[in-house]
C-alpha cells in the first residue's frame, strides 16, 4: 500500500505521523509485504528528492488489522527521546472500538495479568497475578450505541501485546471482526475495528504540546458512528 499526502496527520523538520490503512504493517516481518516504514521512507524520498537512504525511527506500533495514527521520527534525536517518552509514558493514545457486546458499566478501569503465547501469537487475560504475566491496565468510556454495536473509547495505562484486544475480549465486548478474541464474524477486508484515533505529547524537540487526530477509514461498521467523530475530537481535545 502506497503512502500519500493525504495520509499524513503531521510533518515537520522532526516527526512524521501517519493515518495507518487496517492491513499495514508497521515493520518489515516474515511475511515480505510492503511495510510503512518502507513506505513512508519512499514518500519522503520522493516529496524531497533525496538522494540515498533516508532515516526514519519507528518508536512505536500497532497491530496489522489495527488502523490509526502512526508516530515516526525524521531525525536520531527525536527517535531517542521519543523512546524515552514512550518507556516514561509521557505519551497518551486514545483508541475507538466498535463491539458487538455493551459494556456493563458504561466507563472504568480494566486491570488484567497478560500471558503472551508467541507460538500461537495470542494472548491470554488472567485476573490474578500468575508467573510470565505482565499487569496490564487501560480506561474505557461508552461513548455511544447503535441497534448493534457500541462505539467505546479506551485509554491504555500499559502497552502489552494485543492488550486492547484481549481485555475488552475479557469483559463481554469483543472488537468487531476480531475473530481471534471471541467476534464471531470477520469483516471482509479482514480489518478489525480497533482505530489509533488520538496521540498527545509534548514535542520531543521543541517541547510544544502536540495532540494529533487520525481520521475514520471509510469501512461500514465506522460509519456507524461518523456523526460522533467531531463531538468526539472536541471531547478528547479538553
Amino acid at each position: 500500500m502506497k503512502i500519500t499526502q493525504k495520509d499524513i496527520l503531521f510533518e515537520d523538520n522532526h516527526l512524521i505521523a501517519v493515518n495507518k490503512k487496517p492491513g499495514m504493517i508497521v515493520q518489515p516481518d516474515k511475511t515480505g509485504d510492503d511495510s510503512m516504514e518502507e513506505s513512508v521512507k519512499l514518500f519522503l524520498k520522493t516529496k524531497y528528492n533525496k538522494p540515498g537512504n533516508v532515516f526514519l525511527g519507528v518508536a512505536h506500533r500497532i497491530d496489522r488489522p489495527v488502523s490509526g495514527v502512526v508516530l515516526f521520527a525524521k531525525t536520531s534525536k527525536a527517535l531517542a527521546r521519543l523512546n524515552k517518552m514512550f518507556q516514561e509514558k509521557k505519551i497518551q493514545k486514545t483508541y475507538l472500538v466498535i463491539s458487538r457486546g455493551t459494556p456493563e458499566k458504561p466507563a472504568g478501569d480494566l486491570v488484567h495479568y497478560l500471558e503472551r503465547n508467541a507460538q500461537k501469537n495470542k494472548t491470554i487475560a488472567h485476573n490474578q497475578p500468575r508467573e510470565n504475566a505482565s499487569k496490564s491496565e487501560l480506561y474505557y468510556e461508552l461513548v455511544s450505541r447503535s441497534d448493534s454495536f457500541s462505539l467505546i473509547k479506551v485509554l491504555p495505562h500499559t502497552g502489552r501485546h494485543h492488550q486492547i484486544r484481549v481485555q475488552m475480549a475479557s469483559m463481554g465486548c469483543p472488537i468487531t471482526g476480531d475473530v481471534k478474541y471471541g467476534d464471531r464474524r470477520a469483516n471482509e477486508d479482514r480489518s478489525i475495528c480497533l482505530h489509533a484515533f488520538g496521540i498527545t505529547f509534548d514535542h520531543p524537540i521543541t517541547g510544544e504540546k502536540t495532540r494529533l487526530f487520525a481520521p475514520l477509514h471509510a469501512h461500514k461498521f465506522w460509519q456507524i458512528f461518523a456523526d460522533k467523530t467531531q463531538s468526539l475530537k472536541a471531547l478528547l481535545a479538553d
